[in-house]
């Protein structure tokens, strides 16, 4: 990778000045000619008020974030980082680069996940130019780099990690799923993302999951699956609230001496309360005027 060469240009107020007499120079050397009517004056005139318009083109100024990486006809010559009015070798090439974070929103992708279920992702990047020789010498456009490598980047991440935990018992609850484990996830993205985007001088400061859904085509098979995962775990949790207010119900009678159940009462009373309990309409209790042995 290239290495970045920091240089410092002259202040540009100083040759400033030398450029505007120069100038004020030719004039009057100009005017004197033409005074005296003598056009060997022009000899120092024409050549002095070349050498001013060459001078002016050493100028140019930097903002804050912004840097200017110069060349001399091909060789790679330094880097001017700090924001100021500047002067340099009016030969040299300068072309002037942005330093300041910027934001890739890239568009929706369409890939497969771990267990090649079609889902779309989006991600956000934040990333800044860190080396300036290495972002344009080392690529073709470095803008472009950044969007091509994000990109296959997060398809790459989709395609190591699941959506979501699978049904059944054999599924590893401590996986790490794109939904689930979102800051692990972008954690991984921004290292991959660092990792790519290094030789290309480009720091990247930031990576998240803007946008992640399961693709359209299979979007309500999917819903309907994990709206009966979560009716079947609701049903596990009402079950097993109801089987532990029946035992405390029983031990509460039993301890209390409140009344003596034999086996079948028992039955009965359990088989009540379940109903009571797991049953999804209201229950309407019916008033048994003899015995539960029709007595």
């Amino acid at each position: 990778m290239t290495s970045e060469k920091v240089t410092v240009g002259q202040s540009g107020w100083f040759h400033l000045l030398l450029t505007i007499g120069m100038m004020l120079f030719a004039a009057a050397v100009f005017g004197f000619a033409i005074l005296v009517n003598n056009p060997w004056w022009l000899l120092i005139a024409i050549p002095v008020l070349i050498v001013a318009f060459v001078w002016w083109a050493g100028f140019f100024t930097l903002q804050p974030n912004e840097a200017a990486l110069l060349s001399f006809f091909g060789p790679y010559v330094g880097t001017v980082r700090k924001d100021g009015f500047y002067w340099v070798n009016p030969f040299y090439s300068k072309r002037k680069i942005s330093l300041r974070a910027r934001n890739l929103e890239g568009s929706k992708l369409k890939v497969n996940d771990k267990r090649g279920n079609p889902i779309e992702i989006g991600v956000v990047v934040v990333w800044r130019v860190e080396n300036t020789a290495a972002a344009v010498f080392d690529v073709q456009a470095y803008e472009e780099y950044v969007h091509i490598q994000s990109e296959s980047a997060v398809r790459h991440l989709a395609g190591a990690y699941a959506y979501d935990h699978g049904s059944g018992d054999d599924a590893d609850k401590n996986e790490l799923t794109l939904r689930d484990s979102t800051e692990e996830v972008s954690a991984t993205l921004l290292q991959e993302l660092r990792e790519r985007l290094h030789k290309a001088g480009v720091e990247v400061d930031e990576a998240r999951i803007t946008h992640l859904a399961y693709a359209p085509e299979i979007a309500s098979v999917m819903l309907r699956r994990q709206q009966a995962e979560a009716i079947i775990a609701a049903r596990q949790k009402i079950v097993h609230g109801a089987v532990s207010m029946v035992e405390m119900a029983l031990r509460e009678l039993s301890e209390k001496e409140i009344v003596e159940l034999d086996a079948e009462r028992k039955a009965a009373m359990v088989n009540n309360l379940l109903v009571i309990l797991c049953g999804e309409a209201e229950a309407r209790p019916v008033v048994n005027a003899g015995t539960l042995y029709g007595g």
